[in-house]
Order: C-alpha cells, then structure tokens, then sequence
C-alpha cells in the first residue's frame, strides 16, 4: 500500500516508489523507542507481531487511525493532455494538495488502465467457460475491483459479467465502506460484489477447502505483511529470533535474542535456505578478527499468507504486485524496512523500527525470487524434508514482469503517455514489479 508521490527533492532517473505516497519533503528521524500505545505489554512479543499490532490494531494501529488518507480521485487524469513529465509532476502535486491526503495507489493515479491490464491478464488466462470468481486481498478504496468488473462488463462476453463474483477481503472496516461506495457506482456491480471484513491470514476465515479455479489480486499487500527479524552477533554464530520487551519502570523497548525456535520462523529459514550457509575456515578466522553482526528480515507473514491461501483454495491464480527495491532505507539489515511517519506535509522516515507506534507507515521490499520459492513450497511442490516429492513436476507456473512489462503486454499504454512521450507508468515505476503464478497439471 505504499506509494508515494514524486518530490522536486526525488527527480531522478528512478522514480523511486519510496516517494511515491505523498508528496514533501523526507528527513531522517532519531530512534526513540518510546511508546504512548501498549503495543508490548509486560510479557516478550515476536517482531512479527509487534509489526501487525503497530500496523493493524484497531485501537492504535497505522491503517485503523489512517485508512482516511487512503485518496480516491474524483477524475481520472487525462495523461494525454499533459505536456511532459514536468507538467505531470505539478499536476500531481496539485492533486495531493487539494485532497490533503496521504497517498494514492497506482491504481487510483492510472485508473482505471491500471486495473483494466490486470483485467486483460486474467480474461487471456482464466478458463470462461466456467463462473469467473476473483478474491482481491486488501482491496483498498475499491478502484481496482470496480475497474476490473468495468472491463470484463464491456469487454467479456455477456454471461462471464453476469456469473462472476468479486470478493474482498479487507481488514479494516472503514475501507470496506469505501469499496462498497466505489463499486456501487455501477449498480449491476453490487450483486456480484461482497466485502468480508476479515484478516485474510486467518485460515478460519475461508472456510472449508474451495476446489473451483479462482484468482487472487494481491496489490501493494506484500509490503505491508509483519515480517520477523533474526540476528546473529557474527558471520559463523548461530541465528537467533529477535523478540521485544518493555524494560521494567520505562517505556523503552529493548531487542532480546533466542535460539530458533518458533515454527513460522523456521520454516522461512529453511525456505530462504539459510540453514545451509556453510561456513568456511576463512570465514571462521575472519568473524574472530572482524565480527559482523547480522540481521535478516524474514517474510514470514507472506508464508502465512501463502500457506492459508494455498490451503483453502488450491486451484487459484496468483497475480501480486509490489516494491522490488527500496532505496534509502536507514534500517540495518536483508530485506530492511521503510519505516515513515507523515506530518504537517512532510514524511520523516525513522532509523529503527522501533519507532512505529502506530502513527508510522512500515513496509518492506519484497524479494520476487524469494516469493517464487515461497508460493512454490505452499503449493506442496518443493518438500523442505527431502523426499522424492522434489522430483515431480512443478504445481505453478510462474512469471515475474517489471511494471512496465506488465502493462505493455496487458495495458493500453497509450492512455497513460503525455504528448511528448514521457509515460509515467512506464517510465517511473522502476523499483516495483509483477508476480503471476497459475496452477498446472503437470505434478507427475
């Protein structure tokens, strides 16, 4: 969910989507681990969930106290009427002052072509012939669900409009409201539209096992799931889980360290493979003489994640789209988080994640090659005990495309281009990309 628009401060030759939330001016921000919330209480929490309490909480989470500045535009840009990037560039700042809100999602800059190429994506892969049903994880203010069920209306043939069904899951229940008002705008929407209120990691929520083919949409979902930190105090030590706790008669939150034993953590250790690090005489002599400390951010709740879904609904479609990179993130470690607080026009991004106390975003790079080995371990296909399940074909068929990619094959690219050429959707969204994964027949 985090994109933040571009800054004078950010022209560069990446449009960084680091800044492509809101628009002003980024200053780094002392680590105070104080806290006005009771995010860790007296007894020892996992990062994991001090990320998903920080984040989600009703009470004093990010997105239950912000799901208002979730912006939706009142018109779509007429991108053809621009002259170039600079024009662009002010009309966008325009736009963000006008609304006074935090951030807009590409969807919502670029609807509806943004979710119209995702629309094509899957109408060119899903077998119409049966009742299409589409599951969006985190539908945000509705945009992307209205302008996939726009396409497939004009575009798909009469009886696939009529038989689909959209479902949103959507933790937070005021962002629920909005979608149904979103999609409401076309009346014939809301008989094929329901939203659960619900957290989509919890298994419970979907019920018993769904055989039927789907798709899930997953955009800007991945940087915002709790991940999990390790550490090891050097290059050959063993890892360690990374728990929090209040010290006593302060507020200050402190790091406390333990053998790995949770399962989720250890689970995402083997995936990632870590445990097979070998460790080298060399290497052995130089931790001695230079100790490193190590620290690895772990995408345990994208396991989860992948875990429930694979688990309900075996046959879906996967398309997900997010940050490949990160760039000027001041917090230590592999696949480190942004941490960022917006205020008075301004957004200040923090050296510690500490400093979440539910008034800071937290979002992280996702790593596609990772998430690849990830679906493909959920799909039951790569056995982490080494059996000959290993040597079957695989479950999914997967492909990773840059944004720009993605929208050349299945956008119209032409309505989001200015009239000297500069297209913003091609042109600046460098750093994310798309993940497509479908299942296949081929397991012998």
């Amino acid at each position: 969910m985090a994109f933040r628009s571009m800054t004078p401060k950010g022209l560069s030759l990446l449009f960084s989507l680091r800044l492509a939330k809101a628009s002003g001016k980024h200053i780094g921000c002392a680590s105070i681990a104080l806290f006005s919330t009771d995010i860790v209480g007296s007894t020892p929490i996992l990062v994991r969930d001090f990320i998903h309490s920080a984040l989600y909480d009703p009470k004093h989470g990010y997105f239950s106290q912000r799901s208002g500045s979730v912006g939706v535009l009142g018109k779509s840009i007429k991108f053809n009427q621009l002259e170039g990037r600079k024009a662009y560039m002010r009309h966008l700042d325009n736009i963000y002052k006008q609304n006074d809100i935090a951030w807009f999602t590409p969807v919502e800059l670029f609807k509806p072509w943004y979710a119209h190429g995702i629309a094509e994506a899957i109408m060119r892969t899903a077998n119409l012939s049966i009742p299409l049903k589409i599951y969006e994880i985190g539908g945000g203010s509705g945009t992307c669900a209205k302008g996939i069920m726009d396409y497939i209306m004009l575009n798909a043939p009469t009886r696939v409009y009529n038989n689909m069904s959209y479902i949103s899951v959507e933790i937070s229940s005021s962002l629920a409201e909005k979608q149904m008002e979103t999609v409401g705008e076309v009346r014939s929407h809301l008989s094929k539209f329901r939203v659960e209120c619900r957290d989509a990691t919890d298994r419970t929520g979907w019920g018993d096992v769904n055989l039927q083919p789907c798709w899930v949409i997953m955009l800007e979902v991945l940087d915002n799931l709790p991940h999990d930190l390790i550490y090891s105090k050097d290059q050959v030590s063993p890892w360690m889980e990374v728990w929090l706790e209040k010290q006593q008669d302060s507020l200050q939150i402190s790091e406390i360290y333990k053998p790995l034993e949770d399962p989720l953590i250890k689970r995402c250790v083997e995936v990632i493979g870590l445990e097979k690090d070998q460790v080298s005489a060399t290497r052995s002599i130089w931790s001695k003489v230079f100790p490193k400390p190590r620290r690895s951010w772990l995408p345990t709740g994208c396991l989860r994640l992948l875990e429930v879904l694979h688990g309900a609904l075996p046959k879906m479609s996967l398309i997900a789209s997010d940050f490949s990179y990160l760039p000027d993130v001041k917090i230590a470690g592999e696949r480190a988080p942004l941490v960022s607080t917006k205020k008075d026009g301004s957004s200040l991004d923090h050296s510690s994640y500490l400093n979440a106390k539910g008034d800071a975003d937290i979002f992280f790079p996702t790593d596609f090659c990772l998430l690849e080995l990830i679906d493909h371990y959920c799909s039951g296909w790569q056995n982490l005990h080494k059996d000959n399940s290993s040597k079957k074909g695989r479950k999914r068929r997967t492909i990773i495309l840059d944004t720009a990619s993605f929208m050349e094959e299945f956008g119209l690219p032409t309505k989001t281009r200015t009239k000297d050429g500069y297209n913003p959707l091609l042109d600046d969204f460098k750093n994310t990309k798309f993940y497509l994964s479908v299942p296949t027949h081929n397991t012998k």
